[in-house]
């Protein structure tokens, strides 16, 4: 766990390195709402400068906690962290946002901020685990069989584990660290119970909270003794082995990849997703403005739920750099950027498409 992570702000507040990648920045247009601004804003609160108001707070609620900053900066400032931590305050001082508290309620009481539904385990047993999550059972339960089939395809029979639990990613970047380690940990205990060496994961933001997230910001480690792997890169690697293949399509409408949210934090996964496309796919790929290193988020971050017009607008900047790039279909597998994207696409004339169901689609 990083100690005294919100000095980071002392760092960051007079520093303009990340300012012309921020997502939130790019939509608002307002110098507060940038990484310097919200560095200057919590060290200004912390020397006692400025009230914690409720003006302030919103400020400080407005960041995406996306890592785009932390991504673009030379010295790997945490400022996201940084941000959360001052959140967790103002939580302790019961000054977040109602919207804050009531998503936390749901995560408490549910494991998700979806629905009335406890996660549950189906008992079984084996080597590989696969963590669903809560994006994936409420959200996109119709490409779990996609997932399987491929995983099938190479040998892989995975132990759904985590059905319905968020990974802890909401809950922290909300303010709520306690609830964050226990989702954490229940899925820790899950994957114990099951006897897994390995756990795979359906998408980026499931890999940071677990390889990262949970380490630096709940000081909980992931087992040394149980490997930890994105699906779509292992894919990607049985197809360079030779043990998966797929038949291309003859669909030639100009398509992207969109980078889901929180792809940005893993530097090392990003040609994976544009190998498999091209092996399914004619047409060649159409890249994005923002996308790879600089991939902004979708609107599926904790903003969603506190500043839901600038969660919209994070997707509208999505939808509309694929529209003016000449795109036409959306392609992604994080079925929470999917489900972002889909509320506002017909505005803009697109469709998307889940990768993982592409991928079974073709398969050889």
């Amino acid at each position: 766990m990083i100690e005294n992570v919100i000095e980071t702000t002392e760092n960051c507040r007079y520093c303009l390195m990340c300012r012309h990648v921020c997502p939130v920045g790019h939509v608002t247009r307002k110098e507060t709402l940038t990484p310097h601004g919200w560095g200057l804003t919590i060290a200004s609160v912390r020397r006692g400068i400025i009230e914690l108001d409720e003006d302030i707070v919103d400020v400080i609620y407005s960041c995406a906690d996306c890592g785009t900053c932390r991504a673009n900066c030379v010295t790997d400032q945490p400022l996201p962290s940084a941000i959360v931590a001052m959140r967790a305050e103002i939580v302790s001082q019961g000054l977040a946002p109602p919207a804050a508290y009531e998503v936390h309620e749901k995560l408490q009481n549910w494991g998700n901020p979806y629905g009335p539904e406890v996660p549950n385990g189906n008992g079984g047993q084996g080597e590989v685990a696969l963590f669903i999550g809560d994006d994936a059972h409420f959200l996109g339960s119709e490409m779990l069989g996609s997932v399987l089939s491929l995983l099938e395809v190479v040998g892989v029979r995975p132990v759904p584990i985590g059905i319905g639990r968020n990974n802890g990613y909401l809950a922290s970047s909300l303010g709520f660290p306690e609830t964050a380690a226990n989702l954490a940990q229940a899925t820790l205990d899950e994957l114990e119970t099951i006897g897994a060496k390995s756990m795979l994961v359906l998408t980026p933001g499931d890999y940071y909270a677990f390889r990262q997230l949970h380490e630096e910001r709940l000081g909980m480690e992931w087992p040394q003794e149980v490997g930890l792997l994105e699906v779509v890169p292992f894919l990607a690697e049985q197809m360079q082995a030779g043990n998966l293949a797929f038949k291309q399509g003859d669909d030639q409408t100009p398509y992207a990849y969109l980078d889901p949210t929180h792809a940005i934090r893993i530097s090392t996964r990003h040609e994976a997703p544009r190998r498999l496309l091209a092996a399914v796919m004619q047409a060649p790929v159409t890249e994005l403005f923002w996308r790879r290193e600089r991939a902004h988020p979708s609107g599926n971050v904790a903003l969603q739920y506190t500043q839901p017009h600038i969660a919209n607008h994070l997707t509208y900047s999505r939808l509309g750099d694929a529209l003016e790039r000449g795109v036409r279909l959306l392609i992604t597998e994080d079925p929470g950027s999917l489900a972002q994207l889909n509320r506002h696409a017909d505005r803009f004339g697109l469709r998307t498409q889940n990768l993982y169901e592409l991928l079974a689609d073709h398969l050889a």
